[in-house]
C-alpha cells in the first residue's frame, strides 16, 4: 500500500488525479442510479436502461483510467495506440453491459455478486488493453504480485458492490455501494499502476508535451463527464416523469374525475386525521352529510348531461366556500360529505349558512333555471359519536331526518334519531313477518262515473292492522317495504288477491292496482300479470294496472316496452297522480293510456284556488284532446263532486263516495255478490287476437 501511495505522489500530477477521481466518484454513482431503475423495469424499457447504464459505465472507467494514465509520468516520451485505445473503451462498455445483465438476472440469489465480478473483470480488461496501448521508449517491466493484487481488488469490490446494490440489506446502501465501486476502479488502477516498471531508453530523442497531455485530459474528462451527465438526466428526467405520472395516479385515485373534489377515499383519510388531532387536542369535530333534494328530477328532465353540469357548479361553489379546518368531498352521485375542525358554535353555523347558500342558489344553464337545495344532517365528535363509523353514521341518520322533514334543510343529529331507527327496522321485520303469516288484507275503495251515478270498479288498497300498534298508513310500511326488498313478495300477492276476489264478483267490475317503481322494474312483471289471469280466470278487461310517471323515468325506452307488453294482454294502464312531480305531455305522447287519474291534493282547494281549479279544467280539457278518460281522486264533498260535473270529468273517487272497505262489507251493502267461477275456462272466452297477444307475451317474458 505504501508502495502504491508513494507511486501516486512521486509520478503522477496530482490535479489530474483530483480530476480523475472527480471522475470516477461522480461515474460511479451514476452508474448505479441507471443500474438500479434498468433492476426495476422490464421489456425494452430494461434493455434501454441497461444500456445507459453500459455506456456510463464503460465511459466512465475508461476516462478514468486514461486521465489517471496521462497524470502518470515514467520520465520518458509517452504516446498511445489509437486502436487499442478505442478497444479497450469498447471492452469497458460492453463487458459492463454484460455483467449489469447478470447481477439484475435474478437467476440466483449470487446474481449481483457474479454479475460484479464480471463487471470487475471488464474493468482489468480494459485497463490491461490500455496500458498495452501506452507507448513508452524505454523497456516495460511487471512486478507480479502487484498485478495479481490489483485484479483481485477489482473484481473483489465490484463484486460487492453491486451484491450491496441489489440486496440493499441496510439504510445508505446506495451511498456504500459508490464507495465501494470507486475503491473497484482506484485500486485496479493504482495498484496496476505500481506493478508498472519502465526502464529508460531514449530512441530518437523525442520528448513528451506534457501541457498538451494535460489538456488531453481535462478534454477526456469533460466528455466524460457529459456522457455521465446524459445518463444522469435521463435518470433524472424519467424520476420526475415517473413522480408527475404518480402524482396524477394519486389524483385520480383520490379524486373525484366528474367534479375534481377528494373522493370518498380522500374523506376518509381526513376524516380519521382530523378525529385524531381533536382527540390528540381535546377538540372537536363537526362532520356534514349533504344530499341533493332535486338531483334524481334534473337528471329525468334535462338529462345527465345536465346532471353532471350541476354537480360541477355546485362542487366549485363549495371548493370557494372552505376556510381553513374546513373539507368537503363528494361521496358518490348526489351525496357529499364536509368536515369542520370545530371552534365555538358560531363558526359552525357560519359554514353551515355557507352550505346553505352554495347549494340553494339557482343555476342558470341556456335557457332554463336550476334550483338545486340540499338535506344537510350534522353529528359531532366526540358528542354525538366515539368513533368514525359510528359519527358517519349519525351524520347519516340527521340528514335522513332532514330529507324526511321538508321546514328545514339542516338537522343535527339528537340520540332519539337511534331509537327511531331500531324502531323503523322492528316494524320493518314485523312487516315481512306479516307478509309471511298472512296478516295483510286488501280493502277496495268504489270508482263512479260522475254523469250516470254507476259504479265503474274499484281500487284495491293494501291494509296493515298491526296487532299492538293498530293501524298503519300505506304511506309508511309501503316505502318500509321497498328499502327492505319487501315490494316485490308484497306486490305481487296483492295483484294476485285483488284478480282472485274480482274473478268471482257480479257485476263484472273493473279491478284497479298499484305498481310500485321498484316492483314495475322487474323484468318478469307482463309474464306475471299473464300468468295470475290465467290463474285467477279474470278477464284481461277488467284488470287495470296504476303507475305514476316517475316510474316510467327510471328507464323511459324499457318501462314504455314493459307496458305495451302488459296492454298487448288486454290490461288497462292508468296514469296515477297526475297533475303532481313530473306531468309530462311527452309521456301521454309516447304511449296510449287507457285512464289518467287527477291527483288528490287538486281536490282539497278546489273550492278556494282558482289556480287549482285551472289546472284541472286544463287536465280535464288534456283528456278530451287525446281521448282518455280522466278520473279525480279525493272527492270528500258534494260541491266537489258537483264542480266536477259541471267541468264535465269522467270519474270520480273519494270518501264521499265511499271510503276503502274490506271486501264482506262491500259484499254485505249489497253493491256486489260474490260467484263461484272456474278460472281456466276464462281463457277459452277470450277471441283470438287476445290469445295470440298472451302468446306473444308469455314468449317474450
Amino acid at each position: 500500500m505504501m508502495t502504491v501511495l508513494g507511486c501516486i505522489t512521486n509520478n503522477h500530477n496530482l490535479w489530474l488525479v483530483i480530476v480523475a477521481a472527480l471522475v470516477c466518484a461522480t461515474g460511479s454513482w451514476a452508474i448505479l442510479r441507471l443500474f438500479d431503475r434498468a433492476a426495476s423495469t422490464a421489456g425494452l424499457q430494461r434493455v434501454g436502461w441497461h444500456f445507459l447504464t453500459a455506456v456510463a459505465a464503460g465511459s466512465s472507467i475508461w476516462c478514468t483510467h486514461f486521465i489517471a494514465m496521462l497524470a502518470y509520468d515514467p520520465g520518458v516520451p509517452v504516446g498511445f495506440d489509437p486502436v487499442l485505445t478505442v478497444v479497450s473503451l469498447l471492452i469497458a462498455m460492453l463487458g459492463a453491459l454484460l455483467g449489469f445483465l447478470v447481477a439484475a438476472s435474478g437467476l440466483t440469489r449470487l446474481a449481483p455478486a457474479v454479475g460484479g465480478g464480471i463487471v470487475g473483470l471488464a474493468i482489468v480488461t480494459m485497463h490491461y488493453t490500455g496500458m498495452m496501448a501506452y507507448r513508452v521508449q524505454g523497456i516495460v517491466s511487471w512486478n507480479m504480485a502487484y498485478l495479481s493484487a490489483s485484479i483481485i481488488l477489482s473484481v473483489a469490490f465490484s463484486a460487492v458492490a453491486l451484491h450491496i446494490a441489489m440486496r440493499q440489506i441496510f439504510r445508505g446502501h446506495k451511498y456504500v455501494a459508490t464507495g465501494v465501486l470507486v475503491i473497484a476502479i482506484v485500486s485496479l488502477h493504482f495498484t496496476g499502476i505500481t506493478a508498472f516498471r519502465v526502464s529508460p531508453m531514449l530512441i530518437d530523442g523525442s520528448f513528451s508535451n506534457p501541457a498538451a497531455l494535460q489538456a488531453l485530459a481535462l478534454a477526456i474528462a469533460g466528455v466524460a463527464l457529459v456522457i455521465v451527465g446524459t445518463g444522469l438526466s435521463s435518470y433524472l428526467i424519467d424520476d420526475d416523469v415517473r413522480a408527475d405520472s404518480y402524482e396524477r395516479l394519486r389524483h385520480m385515485a383520490l379524486n373525484d374525475s366528474l367534479t375534481g373534489l377528494p373522493n370518498r377515499a380522500s374523506f376518509n383519510e381526513r376524516l380519521d386525521q382530523e378525529i385524531a388531532l381533536a382527540r390528540g387536542a381535546g377538540g372537536k369535530v363537526a362532520l356534514i352529510g349533504i344530499d341533493l333534494d332535486r338531483f334524481k328530477e334534473i337528471n329525468d328532465l334535462r338529462g345527465h348531461s345536465v346532471g353532471d353540469e350541476v354537480l360541477r357548479i355546485l362542487s366549485r361553489r363549495m371548493i370557494n366556500l372552505l376556510r381553513e379546518g374546513e373539507f368537503v368531498a363528494r361521496l358518490g352521485g348526489d351525496e357529499f360529505a364536509a368536515v369542520h375542525r370545530l371552534r365555538n358554535q358560531a363558526d359552525l353555523l357560519d359554514f353551515l349558512s355557507r352550505l346553505e347558500a352554495a347549494l340553494t342558489k339557482p343555476i342558470r344553464l341556456d335557457d332554463y333555471e336550476v334550483i338545486p337545495g340540499a338535506s344537510i344532517g350534522v353529528a359531532i365528535y366526540p358528542d354525538n359519536a366515539d368513533s368514525t363509523e359510528v359519527l358517519i353514521s349519525n351524520a347519516d341518520l340527521a340528514m335522513y331526518r332532514a330529507k324526511a322533514d321538508i321546514t328545514r334543510e339542516v338537522c343535527f343529529y339528537k340520540r332519539s334519531m337511534d331509537e327511531t331507527v331500531r324502531a323503523r327496522r322492528n316494524l320493518a321485520s314485523e312487516l315481512r313477518e306479516a307478509i309471511e303469516n298472512n296478516q295483510l288484507d286488501v280493502h277496495y275503495q268504489v270508482q263512479t262515473s260522475i254523469s250516470t251515478g254507476e259504479i265503474r270498479g274499484y281500487e284495491a288498497l293494501l291494509r296493515w292492522e298491526h296487532p299492538q300498534h293498530g293501524f298503519i298508513p300505506p304511506s309508511e310500511f309501503i316505502p318500509l317495504a321497498e328499502e327492505n326488498g319487501l315490494i316485490l313478495q308484497m306486490g305481487e300477492w296483492v295483484l294476485r288477491t285483488a284478480c282472485a276476489k274480482a274473478a268471482t264478483w257480479e257485476p263484472q267490475y273493473k279491478v284497479a292496482v298499484n305498481l310500485s317503481p321498484v316492483q314495475f322494474v322487474h323484468t318478469d312483471l307482463s309474464k306475471l300479470v299473464l300468468e295470475v289471469l290465467i290463474e285467477t280466470g279474470l278477464s284481461p278487461d277488467r284488470l287495470e294496472l296504476e303507475l305514476t310517471e316517475s316510474t316510467i323515468f327510471t328507464d323511459k325506452e324499457r318501462a314504455l316496452h314493459m307496458l305495451r307488453q302488459i296492454k298487448a294482454l288486454g290490461v288497462s294502464i292508468a296514469l296515477d297522480d297526475f297533475g303532481t312531480g313530473y306531468s309530462s305531455l311527452d309521456t301521454l305522447r309516447a304511449f296510449p293510456f287507457d285512464k289518467i287519474k287527477l291527483d288528490r291534493s287538486f281536490m282539497s282547494e278546489i273550492e278556494s284556488s282558482p289556480q287549482a281549479k285551472a289546472i284541472i279544467r286544463a287536465v280535464l280539457a288534456l283528456g278530451k284532446s287525446l281521448e282518455i278518460p280522466v278520473l279525480a281522486e279525493g272527492i270528500e264533498t258534494q260541491d266537489q263532486l258537483t264542480l266536477l260535473t259541471t267541468e264535465g270529468c269522467d270519474e270520480a273517487q273519494g270518501f264521499f263516495l265511499g271510503r276503502p272497505a274490506p271486501l264482506h262489507r262491500i259484499v254485505t251493502s249489497g253493491q256486489i255478490t260474490l260467484t263461484t267461477r272456474e278460472p281456466l275456462k276464462m281463457i277459452a272466452k277470450m277471441d283470438n287476437r287476445e290469445r295470440l297477444a298472451l302468446d306473444l307475451v308469455a314468449g317474450s317474458a
